[in-house]
């Protein structure tokens, strides 16, 4: 796997969300993740809800995820 495509399958599975993904190695990535849909969740759900995003791919291609999740509001956007 490579960065982009884990881009597109955040973006995808999330689609008001928007992502960077970086990562030298092929399987071990971080990734930060702006969605609306985050609003009012836990960290453990946001983070379970990229990993839906990304399904049998984490644990697989995808050997470790770190994920930093947040609203536009947390990220500083205005709305």
């Amino acid at each position: 796997m490579n960065p982009a495509e884990i881009k597109s399958l955040i973006e995808t599975g999330l689609p008001s969300a928007r992502a960077t993904v970086s990562g030298d190695d092929g399987v071990h990535f971080e990734a930060t993740v702006i969605c609306d849909a985050f609003q009012g969740k836990l960290p453990l759900t946001r983070h379970r809800m990229v990993y839906a995003t990304l399904g049998t791919r984490m644990g697989n291609e995808i050997h470790a995820l770190a994920l930093k999740t947040l609203t536009p509001a947390e990220a500083g956007e205005a709305a």
